[in-house]
């Protein structure tokens, strides 16, 4: 059991995106591929699912952000791509909030996906490759904090 708060769904105005989209976008890879990289390092994706990304490109694009990353992942490495290059092989979109529930494990992609709030594009079977990582994510317990409690 999680011992984070529970994330409602919700939908940020669309202001939000309007000005955060004419922004620069390759520090949403960035952030994104060294939270992917550090993730690897701590053994929290399986070694056999990574090597079944390599040369692949994704795209994460948070919808009512605004914000997108286009990432990589080669030589045992998730790289930030600042470039579109090209039809990503794997492509994610969804509102911060449903992504926010998948990363805290209050949802599932499937649901999130059946629920149409997570939108998944591209290559099926790489896609139940991250699926199945995900899925494999084993996080390691957070003390519980006062700030946390429900």
């Amino acid at each position: 059991m999680s011992n984070l708060p529970t994330i409602p769904r919700f939908k940020l105005p669309t202001i939000v995106a309007a000005i955060t989209s004419r922004l620069p976008q390759w520090p949403h890879a960035v952030a994104l591929v060294t939270a992917l990289n550090a993730a690897a390092k701590l053994r929290l994706l399986p070694e056999d699912s990574l090597a079944q990304l390599e040369g692949r490109h994704f795209f994460v694009r948070v919808n009512d952000t605004g914000g997108e990353a286009r990432f990589t992942y080669r030589n045992g490495l998730f790289r930030p791509l600042f470039a579109a290059s090209g039809t990503p092989d794997l492509s994610f979109s969804a509102n911060l909030s449903a992504f926010l529930q998948l990363l805290a494990r209050q949802e599932d992609p499937d649901t999130l996906f059946f629920n149409r709030e997570l939108s998944i594009e591209g290559d099926t079977e790489l896609g139940l490759i991250v699926k199945n990582m995900l899925d494999a994510i084993e996080l390691p317990h957070l003390p519980d904090l006062p700030a946390f409690r429900r």
